[in-house]
């Protein structure tokens, strides 16, 4: 079957969360349903696993679509690759993001798998890795429902493909927040600087702008060359209330608005779902 015809499934999985769009593909795609369902995690197992039984339960009836899977940052790690003139081969790029994981987290990266970004020697390239298990689990689950799977993408690299049009291209700080976590990117000249994937401590929007003010700090501190007031680059629509303190040295600029709104599949404040449904397993 064309893919022109076959039907579009896109999935945001999170810890806790699932978030859900199906589209009849066509020349015009219709918008069939869309879910948002929230869930506890295991005690006793991988953090993954709940959301992946829900991702399946909303599968069983589905024929003859493709799936897009968008994975919480909350489930990857990520490198920088800064550019190398003599590395130039695939096999040459990938032995230097599997190198990058190692010197970072150590033998925890011999149970991921790697995905690199399109490699370019001058400007470097960024290298995401999932639980080798989790991405078993998602191939068998497709396999099962008889799903195509199109895509994993993770979160953070599915907000930087949407809005990066939307970013100074001489130097860009941007974050993703989403519950219990935030991920934050420098960009310079087309070149990733950094990318701290983080915890986050409190749920408190106050507590939660003051710590990502401190982690940006420190992120400008370590790159040497920090303006007055930078500008910073925030997706956070679980928390719609976010706001840096005044005065702090970061300018911030909202991501998604009515000009250039969220895709529908990515995450969205409890207040603004309708239908929500809640699995506490």
């Amino acid at each position: 079957m064309s893919q022109l015809w076959r039907d579009q499934i896109y999935v945001f999985l999170a810890p806790e969360r699932l978030d859900w769009v199906h589209y009849r593909r066509g020349f015009k795609p219709q918008q069939l349903s869309k879910d948002t369902v929230f869930c506890e995690q295991m005690q006793n197992g991988s953090s993954w696993q709940n959301a992946l039984k829900l991702m399946e339960s909303h599968l069983t009836d589905v024929t003859s679509a493709e799936l897009t899977v968008i994975l919480s940052n909350h489930f990857v790690r990520f490198v920088t690759l800064q550019p190398q003139a003599e590395i130039t081969t695939p096999e040459e790029v990938k032995s230097y993001a599997a190198f990058r994981m190692r010197e970072i987290y150590a033998e925890r990266s011999d149970s991921w798998d790697l995905s690199v970004s399109d490699w370019n020697p001058t400007t470097g390239a960024i290298c995401a890795a999932i639980n080798r298990d989790l991405m078993h689990q998602l191939q068998e689950i497709t396999k099962r429902s008889k799903v195509k799977l199109k895509s994993v993408e993770p979160y953070l690299a599915a907000v930087y493909d949407h809005w990066q049009k939307q970013f100074d291209n001489r130097k860009s700080y941007f974050v993703v927040v989403e519950s219990g976590r935030f991920c934050s990117a420098i960009v310079i000249n087309g070149v990733w600087q950094s990318i701290r994937n983080q915890r986050v401590l409190f749920q408190d929007t106050q507590e939660l702008a003051r710590e990502l003010v401190t982690a940006l700090d420190q992120e400008a501190v370590l790159l040497g060359n920090k303006e007055v007031t930078e500008t910073v680059y925030i997706f956070a629509p679980e928390y719609p209330q976010l706001a840096l303190p005044f005065n702090c040295g970061w300018s911030m600029v909202t991501l998604s608005n009515a000009q250039n709104p969220a895709p529908s599949h990515f995450p969205s404040s409890p207040a603004g779902i309708s239908g929500i449904n809640q699995c506490l397993a």
